[in-house]
This record gives C-alpha cells, sequence and structure tokens, in this order.
C-alpha cells in the first residue's frame, strides 16, 4: 500500500501534498453556492440574476472538476489493482464523473438568460447531483483517511506526533 502514497508524476503535487484535493474544493463550493442561488431564484422578486448566477457557478464547477479529475487519474494510477482501496477508488471516480456529467447536462438545458426562477426541473437535477457529491465526497475521505492514498507514511508522519514536552519525553 506504500505504493498508493507515491505521486506517478509531480503534476500530482508532491509527496505527501497531493493537489485533487485541494482542486476539488473549485466544483464544490461551486455546485453548492449554484444551489443556494438555485433556490434563492424562487423565492425573490426579480430572479433572473441569481438564476444566470447559478448557471454560470454550475459551469465553472464542470470546469474545476475536470481539473480534479485530471490531476485524481494521476492518483488512482498509484493503486494497486485488485485492492479494496481500487475499487473505493474507482466508485468515487464513477460518480463524479457521472455528477460533472450531470452538471454538464444542468448547465446546457438552462440556456443562457433565464427570464424566471430555475425550474423545477434542473432544480431537482441539482438536488440529485448534490447528493451524488456527497457520496463521492465520502468515497474520497475514504481514500484519504482510511487508505491513506497520498499521504505521508508512518514513518514521514512520526516526528509531528513526538511529544515537546519534557514530562511526556
Amino acid at each position: 500500500m506504500d505504493r498508493a502514497k507515491h505521486p506517478v508524476s509531480n503534476l500530482a503535487g508532491r509527496y505527501g501534498h497531493p493537489l485533487h484535493p485541494a482542486l476539488v474544493a473549485v466544483p464544490i463550493g461551486a455546485w453548492v453556492a449554484s444551489f443556494a442561488f438555485d433556490l434563492a431564484s424562487r423565492f425573490v422578486s426579480e430572479p433572473q440574476a441569481l438564476a444566470e448566477g447559478a448557471r454560470w457557478l454550475i459551469g465553472l464547477g464542470v470546469i474545476g472538476a475536470l481539473a480534479a479529475a485530471l490531476v485524481g487519474f494521476l492518483d488512482l494510477f498509484a493503486i494497486p489493482t485488485g485492492t479494496p482501496v481500487f475499487r473505493t477508488a474507482l466508485a468515487h471516480m464513477a460518480i463524479n464523473l457521472a455528477v460533472t456529467g450531470a452538471y454538464a447536462v444542468n448547465f446546457a438545458v438552462r440556456g443562457a438568460g433565464t427570464a424566471g426562477p430555475v425550474a423545477a426541473g434542473p432544480l431537482a437535477l441539482s438536488a440529485v447531483s448534490l447528493a451524488g457529491l456527497t457520496v463521492a465526497g465520502y468515497l474520497g475521505g475514504e481514500l484519504a483517511y482510511r487508505y491513506g492514498v497520498r499521504v505521508a507514511d508512518e514513518t514521514t508522519q512520526a516526528p509531528g506526533y513526538r511529544s515537546t514536552d519534557k514530562e511526556n519525553s
């Protein structure tokens, strides 16, 4: 499993500092904010700006997700096949690709120049996509925190756990 902690390329980030978890903040933040805009557009007197903002946040999220996926693929290549962590990584990837595809469709369906509040269909698609994103995020947490994918090995971590308190030395 130590192999899964080391990058196959420096493009994935240096050892112990993977880029994928940092990059996923862009689509997660954009898509959560877009859902908030979607909901808000249904409760204000002039919803056009919120509906259009939600659409562009979705587009930004798709671009960010594609960037995160490219780096995530590099992390996947370091994981030994036939292991529970590899199966978890494949599920994480598949769900994220489905969510990204759903958001790309959502962006296209909305079209430019929305005249009113976000319609029920795109709103429902966003809600389902966020649910999928939550599941994928949970699996990503499993990869990092349970299996230690791209996290420093125990020997590298050990100095950080040594006590500097003279009583505990």
